[in-house]
């Protein structure tokens, strides 16, 4: 069983170009495959699949069906022809909308289709938070307000703490929104009593903000792709790639780290 406790960069060994792949189910709207490379190091090959159309608008109905682990499952056996390392299920609403219930289940289905190791975007979050010694978050989400509250009581669950809340009621074509867009409600629901930031949704692009909205709120600033390959990359022993992103950088000696347990994630911990 792998662990996730530990710096990201501590006890990493840099393996062959090209020998580890990452099998990545997303779904069948995203349009982020180049943002997620940006994570991988060159020795780490992406390997992306999508669960299959279903004429929806980004709502808890479309979440529910992209979040099926029926759905997942197939998605993940249609992966294991590449051999993946691990498998990931890159979408936020999918993997929260049962509560951790439903993520664990996600989990296990990938497993009990063959995939060796497996983590989702919201158990991903959590892991994220919990190496960081997050307790208290605010949430900037592109979604409704149904969708937006689905999150907090998952991370309530997980006994996180939401202190804002801030949405913009998107119902498709997430992947457009600019930047600036995106830093503005980050601002918007920051407050000055949270840990961190968490800025939800796969399909939103984040890559290119969030060392700057770091250095401006002077919190750790996650997103939604960013802690899923974080995650997967650091259950096969690679640290991710995003330069002056905390989650990324090594903590400092002494530092304390909470060091995350299984009880309420699935995969391994």
């Amino acid at each position: 069983m792998s662990t996730m406790a530990g710096g990201p960069g501590e006890g990493l060994e840099a393996a062959p170009v090209g020998t580890v792949g990452v099998g990545v189910i997303v779904p069948y709207d995203f349009a982020l495959d180049r943002e997620l490379w940006r994570w991988v190091p060159d020795n780490v090959t992406l390997r992306l699949t999508r669960t299959p159309h279903a004429p929806l608008p980004v709502s808890l109905e479309q979440a529910t069906v992209v979040g099926d682990p029926e759905v997942v499952a197939r998605c993940t056996q249609d992966l294991l022809a590449v051999q993946p390392d691990v498998v990931a299920y890159a979408c936020t609403s999918g993997s929260f909308i049962n509560l951790h219930a439903g993520e664990r289940a996600l989990v296990a289905a990938m497993e009990v289709a063959g995939a060796s190791q497996a983590v989702t975007t919201s158990g991903s979050l959590v892991r994220a938070l919990q190496q960081l010694g997050v307790s208290r978050v605010a949430l900037a989400t592109p979604y409704d307000a149904a969708i937006s509250q689905g999150l907090s009581a998952f991370l309530e669950e997980a006994g996180v703490t939401v202190t804002a809340m801030r949405h913009l009621g998107l119902v498709g074509r997430i992947w457009t929104v600019p930047y600036e867009v995106t830093a503005d409600i980050a601002r918007r629901c920051f407050t000055p009593d949270c840990d961190a930031v968490f800025i939800s949704c796969t399909n939103l692009p984040t890559y290119d903000i969030i060392a700057d909205l770091e250095a401006e709120l002077g919190v750790p600033v996650l997103t939604a792709n960013q802690v899923t390959l974080w995650a997967a990359l650091h259950s096969v022993g690679i640290a991710a790639v995003g330069p002056g992103q905390r989650l990324l950088e090594p903590p400092s000696h002494g530092a304390g780290v909470s060091s995350p347990g299984p009880s309420l994630l699935g995969g391994r911990a």
